[in-house]
């Protein structure tokens, strides 16, 4: 008799997923464990890029990994789907049905059984219920709305490269507004001003960034929160040198088909608007299976990252809500804090599976950096880990940046490719166009 394997779920192929993936199938294989990932999403490409994809300044088709591959190669086994429900009295996660492009049905509704299962799901925009915002505004929480974006703003680019062929003394610009003074809004907003420069290069030669109008929209005080005020003064001091328009304490109330309206009742109006305002968790996690989560859809945990009513089920990254006891705030929803949160739960489900006892899990706050494309790079570096922060930018806060990708490359693909992927990523940078113009 085939003896019966233990079946570890990651329903979740981001960042923190697909690393724990990786390190669960290289440790465990196939022989006595069956490592399961379930993602909705046929390749992975890792978040903090997507403002690039967006603006064209990346090709996510170099850049982004294919699931079926890397399952091969870790040890793993990948299930392309959505999750839909959990039970927990059988211990099975059902995955709702897999349609076609043209509706119809490929796979039914099916169950998944599972012996510990972890949820990495990351997260969705908050729009906070601001009127309009589902239907007039773009988010960029994947890769198909980043081409979407990106394709909208070429067709944009092209229209007003094509009234300024016929009459050159037209006036016509592409008006670009970002809701949400954050990391995101603020490298979507630089990015932009980078491809439009670029554009003369490939065929628009009428076009530059002089015909790029963008505004910045935030409802707190300052943009970049996470950052020293002097910090994020120097950026937005940046942004406006550029051209962005910066607006703060300004609070959206409506979003139209034509504009964003505020407060004090401005209509910022723009051909494309972006709502980079705040995430939660996906409506599907309520209360899935019974489990707790808050107000904002993220599945409460405990410190170990098992959830609060089942041991079985962890939780980590933007889609669950840890409390660090050292601030007695959640733990940010940030890149390295679901990197962190995967080591830890690899190593508790080790021992778990040696039935030894689990360790709590410790953030260690590392800084926050903020790319303003190819013009600058500001941040803060160290965190908690010295017990305060070191402020710094330009080429030193730069090299740091781009070794976070590179780190991330190194904790999904293992040190020997990820360092191959480094080397091939650096000629790409000199070989291939500036830009993603299909």
């Amino acid at each position: 008799m085939t003896e019966r394997k233990i079946q570890i779920v990651i329903v979740g192929g981001g960042a923190g997923g697909l690393e724990l993936a990786r390190r669960l199938g290289a440790k465990y294989g196939r022989k006595r464990h069956d490592i399961i990932l379930v993602e909705r999403n046929r390749t992975h490409i890792w978040k903090p890029l997507l403002h690039e994809v967006a603006a064209g300044s990346l090709d996510a088709n170099l850049d982004e990994v294919g699931y079926r591959s890397h399952c091969y190669r870790w040890g793993y086994r990948f299930f392309l789907g959505t999750l839909e429900s959990i039970d927990r009295d059988k211990r099975e996660l059902w995955i709702a049905p897999l349609l076609d492009e043209d509706g119809s049905e490929l796979i039914a509704r099916h169950p998944i059984r599972y012996d510990c299962l972890v949820l990495a799901v990351g997260s969705v925009t908050n729009d906070f219920g601001t009127p309009g915002v589902r239907e007039n505004c773009m988010v960029l929480d994947d890769r198909a709305q980043a081409d979407r974006f990106r394709n909208r703003l070429l067709n944009h680019c092209l229209r007003v490269s094509r009234a300024m062929s016929v009459d050159p003394a037209s006036d016509e610009h592409v008006r670009v507004a970002v809701v949400g003074g954050g990391a995101t809004g603020v490298e979507l907003t630089a990015e932009l001003f980078n491809s439009a420069a670029a554009l003369r290069f490939y065929g628009l030669e009428t076009f530059d960034e002089k015909r790029l109008e963008v505004t910045l929209i935030e409802a707190g005080p300052r943009i970049l929160p996470a950052l020293p005020e002097k910090l994020a003064a120097a950026a937005q001091s940046e942004l406006e040198t550029l051209g962005v328009r910066v607006l703060t304490n300004t609070r959206v109330t409506e979003v139209t088909d034509e504009a964003i309206v505020t407060a004090s009742g401005e209509r910022v109006v723009s051909e494309l608007r972006v709502w980079a305002a705040g995430v939660k968790g996906a409506a599907t996690l309520d209360h899935i299976g019974g489990l707790e989560t808050n107000p904002n859809n993220q599945l409460l945990v405990k410190p170990t990252l098992q959830t609060t009513l089942d041991d079985r089920i962890f939780a980590l990254g933007d889609c669950c809500s840890c409390i660090d006891p050292a601030t007695g705030r959640p733990v940010p929803p940030r890149a390295q804090a679901a990197h962190q949160m995967a080591t830890s739960v690899f190593h508790n489900l080790v021992r778990l599976m040696n039935s030894r006892p689990l360790k709590p899990f410790v953030y260690h706050d590392h800084g926050s950096l903020v790319s303003i494309s190819r013009f600058s790079t500001v941040g803060s570096l160290m965190g908690n880990l010295v017990g305060g922060r070191m402020a710094i930018e330009g080429r030193l806060a730069r090299f740091v940046y781009v070794s976070l990708y590179r780190m991330h490359l190194i904790a999904i693909h293992g040190w020997l490719r990820g360092i191959g992927l480094i080397v091939i990523g650096r000629v790409n940078t000199i070989i291939r166009p500036r830009l993603k113009l299909h």
